[in-house]
C-alpha cells in the first residue's frame, strides 16, 4: 500500500469499513447510518436536533433524512426543548435503546478485534496521524481558502 496516496488509503479503508458496518446492520433492517445516530444521542437526556448535525459532522437535509426513518421505526421520538422554544430534543425509545446497545457492541468488537491484531504502538501512531490530518484540513492547513 506505500506506493498509493494517502487520501486513496484513508478512503477505500473507510469504504471498507462502512461497508462491513452495513452488512451487520442490514441483518436487523437497519444501516450504519442509522446505527452511528443511535450512539451519537445521549441514552438518557437525548440530544437537541441542533446539536446533533455537527457533533456527527452531518448536513442537516441528510440528518433530517435519517431521523425522519428512524422517527417512522419507533427507535426515536422527538420532544420540545424546555430550554430552547423553537428547537425540539432528540430521545431514543426503549426499541431504539436495544437498538442502541447493538450497535455499541458492534462497535466495540471492532475496536477490540482491531486492537488484537495491532500493537499498542502501532495503533498511538495511528491516533497521532488521525489527528494531524483532521488538524490540518480543519484548521484549512493544507489549501489556502483564498487560493
Amino acid at each position: 500500500m506505500k506506493d498509493k496516496t494517502i487520501d486513496y488509503i484513508l478512503r477505500t479503508t473507510w469504504l471498507t469499513v462502512q461497508k462491513m458496518y452495513n452488512e451487520e446492520a442490514a441483518k436487523f433492517e437497519s444501516t450504519m447510518a442509522t446505527g452511528f445516530t443511535l450512539l451519537s444521542i445521549d441514552p438518557e437526556k437525548g440530544t437537541p436536533s441542533t446539536a446533533l448535525g455537527p457533533k456527527m459532522g452531518m448536513e442537516a437535509t441528510s440528518l433530517s433524512r435519517i431521523l425522519k426513518t428512524m422517527e417512522s421505526k419507533g427507535l426515536i421520538e422527538r420532544k420540545p426543548n424546555p430550554e430552547d422554544g423553537r428547537g425540539v430534543i432528540i430521545s431514543l425509545t426503549e426499541f431504539g435503546l436495544e437498538k442502541r446497545d447493538y450497535s455499541r457492541d458492534k462497535v466495540l468488537t471492532f475496536n477490540e478485534s482491531i486492537r488484537n491484531n495491532i500493537s499498542e504502538e502501532k495503533l498511538n501512531s495511528f491516533y497521532e496521524v488521525a489527528e494531524v490530518i483532521n488538524d490540518m484540513v480543519t484548521n484549512k492547513k493544507i489549501y489556502n481558502q483564498n487560493g
